[in-house]
């Protein structure tokens, strides 16, 4: 059993590596960009990150996904990201902020995994146990559901099944566990078949830009702002990434004058470690 799930956790390691081809920015890149002079000082959450001149934030239900994505707090301007271990990412021109929230010490918080752990905290918090779900790689659904009532995943080898492991529980350190489970078996090649395809020009806050495999990579949107004349949409984009670190917002490597927000208008979305297609927009 101990060596089953070893491989497993081995070729899932690789779900968020290296792009398989050089990120060549010079294609895209705005002449003599300068950097956005709009930025708050210190914004305390994702939204009260400014948006460029003449543009303006839209408005969310409360207590919604997107609602939860914007409310994120934010680590003070100008702080790094750790990474799992206590060691530093150095920004490099990578992010612009740092969501302020807690990532384990494990090296499984990983760039799906950070989306599937922001999808299932909103849910825990609005009580919806029942629509925690997720599957392994292996196509095996677990339910928070399941998990609460005490029972615990067995795995040995490719087969998966529920056993009797506790008692009943739900509180948050039960909750981070059954995620961890979930960060070890599933990946960005399982997150892509649950996502729904969707169009790039409805590209809302909540919704992901995810290539599944080995490697592969994921980044969400957490906030979108619509130019008031023109209608024009930008949006800001999170990723964790390998290895396991904390969500960061990424800058726009293209087009500093709006960074860190983007605009989806080229035929691909150049991120500062990885290169998306506009095709490959899903959404839960």
């Amino acid at each position: 059993m101990k060596v089953a799930i070893l491989t497993i956790v081995i070729f899932l390691s690789f779900a968020c590596s290296e792009p398989t081809r050089e990120a060549n920015f010079s294609q895209y890149r705005i002449a003599d960009p300068t950097p956005n002079s709009n930025k708050a000082k210190d914004p305390a959450t994702v939204m009260e990150i400014s948006c460029p001149s003449g543009y303006q934030k839209l408005k969310v239900e409360e207590n919604t996904f997107m609602d939860y994505l914007r409310k994120l707090p934010l680590k003070p301007n100008g702080s790094l990201v750790n990474y799992y271990n206590g060691s530093i990412k150095q920004n490099n021109g990578i992010y612009s902020y740092v969501i302020k929230l807690p990532i384990g010490n494990k090296n499984l918080h990983q760039c799906a995994d950070a989306i599937i752990r922001l999808k299932a905290e909103h849910l825990w918090q609005q009580k919806k146990y029942d629509e925690i779900k997720f599957n392994f790689t292996n196509g095996f659904t677990v339910e928070y559901s399941e998990w609460m009532k005490g029972r615990r995943m067995i795995v040995e080898g490719n087969k998966t099944y529920w056993d009797q492991g506790t008692a009943a529980s739900n509180n948050y350190e039960d909750f981070w566990e059954y995620l961890e489970l979930i960060f070890t078996y599933a990946g960005t090649a399982s997150l892509e078949k649950e996502l729904k395809k969707k169009k790039i020009d409805q590209a809302d806050i909540g919704d992901v830009l995810i290539r599944g495999g080995h490697p592969g990579h994921a980044v969400i949107i957490v906030d979108k702002a619509i130019h008031e004349k023109t209608g024009k949409q930008i949006y800001l984009l999170a990723q964790s990434y390998m290895p396991a670190q904390e969500i960061q917002i990424l800058n726009n490597p293209v087009n500093t004058n709006l960074s860190p927000w983007y605009s989806f208008e080229n035929e691909e979305i150049a991120t500062p470690e990885w290169i998306f297609t506009l095709s490959e927009l899903k959404t839960f």
